[in-house]
């Protein structure tokens, strides 16, 4: 996963975009060596990479009933908008114009 990301990040600064790495995280059933192992690679890409970071993609979103769908995984429309919200802004500062 990690190789994998780096070299997405790496092909996109080739590309000339500005990159936002979105972490994620893991439900707890995975087990805390995984989990941990896991949630590390975002940022030790970002460092490398020196791209932001946001730390958890559904930072406010997972486990509210509410902003998710019945499936208690993929976000509602309200979750969306809790999640734009979130990442807007790690985003703005990366929509400057080009000089």
């Amino acid at each position: 996963m990690r190789e994998n990301l780096e070299q997405i990040v790496g092909r996109l600064q080739a590309a000339g975009a500005r990159v936002l790495l979105v972490g994620m995280r893991l439900p707890p059933n995975y087990g805390g060596e995984y989990t941990r192992e896991f949630e590390a690679v975002f940022p030790a890409v970002a460092r490398k990479a020196k791209v932001s970071l946001t730390p958890f993609f559904l930072d406010g979103v997972a486990g509210v009933p509410g902003l998710n769908q019945p499936d208690g995984i993929h976000p509602t429309a309200a979750g969306q908008q809790v999640i734009a919200d979130h990442l807007w802004p790690y985003l703005r500062p990366l929509l400057r114009p080009v000089k």
